[in-house]
């Protein structure tokens, strides 16, 4: 992988002892020359135009597969909203705000389990009847159990494939699942809706069953081609698997893929300030954006349309966030910087919600209104992820801190699920959509601070003497490395 060499002087290799890392690349004795000899020829075999392919080929393995697979388990911890709508809580005799402690349950084990979750990934590789209250519960339960790993597991995987300048593309497109989710559930429910009453089961109970039974079948036929890290892809040749690590190398540094995650890293991790910026920056957008997702079916009904009606006109709003997510995300690959790019589309989702908290007779307007509050809320969110994962260097850093990101960010979602009660419907929702607007301002703000931060760190990093510190020291530290710049 990155940097293999020749070993001639480690203790390891003269006594004939197994070195402690496989492969040799992470080996603590590493030189401070190139990783090997042939590789600047081999950077000169790959040509723009060949670059462009293998960045195609890439694409075409890891990106789709992803995207599919947080589709469907997006589209199944939000599909209780269109339930809701065909009569869940009806038949299950839901009361006060036992619908919102439904919603709540699924994220008690998806946080805990975040980090452990993606430090087994690293050790694994990438490669899971209700009739009351209660049976809702447990099954909500198990499903955010089963889902732990998903989400920050696919950003780390992907930020481990791609350089910082070329991600946003990649991690919008992938988020950009949960809006088609969105648009693709609306229209799914719209349609087993009329199955009202078939077999002597409610319209959501068919939601349910049709959904989850397509997610079954989906992942497991997507166990067989789900994409692993760049250094054990059998679909790659070795010459492009090569230069894969090379051109990374280059961008973030060496990564210590080989060497396992211990506690001790866990720590290490979190002695750096950054990290819990960025999990307030994503925090603070999880409110609104699981605000939206739940409970948007119930808003719309508001507006006077029938169930079928409101299914169809959830569906306009998921499919411009996903349209103007990847306009953001090519304009911040374009000019290779985030913190505007994450500072605009949160500034369009405050206008939306401000909109829906003094505008309560004009339909048309607020249902404009939440198209802005989703193309804002679901724009900005890849666009913080893939900021703050990518500046993270080396695999156990980033591991860790998308994880903590993540798990840390779903605490919002907890928040969320309460955010909207059944008694505020009468105030047209105003204290919903005051919390929201207050913890995107939440995210704002940290973003700033987190923007500041790296811009002091790299001055300081410019202003330093030359660093004397090994290639193993450096590959220690990650991103901490006085040698790496962070990227704006």
């Amino acid at each position: 992988m990155f940097g293999r060499e020749k070993k001639s002087s480690s203790p390891d290799s003269s006594s004939g002892k197994e070195p402690p890392y496989p492969n040799n690349y992470y080996d603590p004795d590493i030189g401070r020359g190139p990783a090997s000899d042939n590789d600047d020829d081999l950077r000169l075999r790959f040509s723009p135009s060949r670059e462009r392919r293998l960045l195609a080929k890439i694409d075409l393995h890891v990106i789709p597969v992803l995207s599919v697979l947080y589709l469907l388990a997006f589209l199944d911890r939000t599909n209780i909203a269109n339930a809701s709508i065909f009569g869940l809580q009806d038949e299950l005799r839901l009361q006060g705000s036992q619908y919102n402690t439904a919603l709540t349950i699924f994220f008690v084990p998806y946080i805990l389990f975040e980090i452990p979750s993606n430090v087994l990934l690293k050790k694994l590789k990438p490669h899971g009847l209700v009739q009351n209250y209660s049976g809702l519960l447990a099954t909500r339960f198990f499903l955010g159990l089963t889902e732990t790993g998903m989400f920050p597991g696919s950003f780390y995987l992907i930020g481990m494939w791609y350089r910082r300048s070329e991600a946003q593309k990649r991690y919008s497109f992938f988020f950009g699942s949960t809006s088609l989710a969105g648009a693709f559930g609306g229209l799914l429910a719209s349609a087993i809706g009329n199955m009202e009453g078939l077999r002597g089961y409610r319209g959501w109970r068919w939601i349910f069953l049709l959904e989850g039974l397509l997610t079954c079948v989906v992942a497991f036929a997507f166990f067989f081609v789900i994409p692993d890290f760049p250094e054990n892809a059998k679909w790659l040749t070795e010459e492009e698997r090569r230069y894969v690590q090379i051109r990374l190398l280059k961008d973030q540094g060496r990564s210590a893929a080989e060497r396992p995650i211990s506690f001790r890293d866990v720590v290490k991790v979190f002695k750096d300030y950054k990290i819990f910026v960025g999990g307030f920056m994503y925090f603070g957008l999880i409110v609104p954006a699981y605000s939206y997702a739940f409970f948007a079916p119930g808003i719309i009904q508001t507006y006077g349309y029938n169930r079928i009606q409101t299914q169809l006109y959830s569906v306009p709003p998921w499919a411009a966030s996903f349209t103007f997510a990847m306009v953001v995300a090519y304009f911040s690959d374009k000019f290779k910087h985030r913190f505007a790019f994450a500072i605009m589309p949160i500034c369009v989702a405050i206008a939306g919600f401000a909109i829906l908290i003094v505008v309560h007779d004009n339909h048309h307007l607020q249902y404009g209104a939440l198209c802005m509050v989703t193309m804002g809320v679901y724009s900005a969110m890849p666009v913080v992820v893939c900021w703050f994962n990518m500046n993270l260097g080396g695999h156990h850093r980033r591991a860790v801190g998308t994880a903590w990101q993540i798990g840390f960010g779903n605490i919002g979602g907890i928040i969320a699920t309460y955010a909207f009660q059944p008694k505020d419907k009468a105030d047209f929702y105003r204290p919903g959509y005051a919390i929201c607007i207050s913890f995107i301002c939440l995210s704002a703000g940290s973003c700033l601070v987190y923007a500041a931060s790296l811009l002091m760190q790299n001055r300081q990093r410019e202003k330093a003497p030359r660093s004397l510190l090994t290639e193993f020291e450096k590959t220690e530290l990650g991103d901490m490395n006085p040698e790496y710049r962070y990227l704006l």
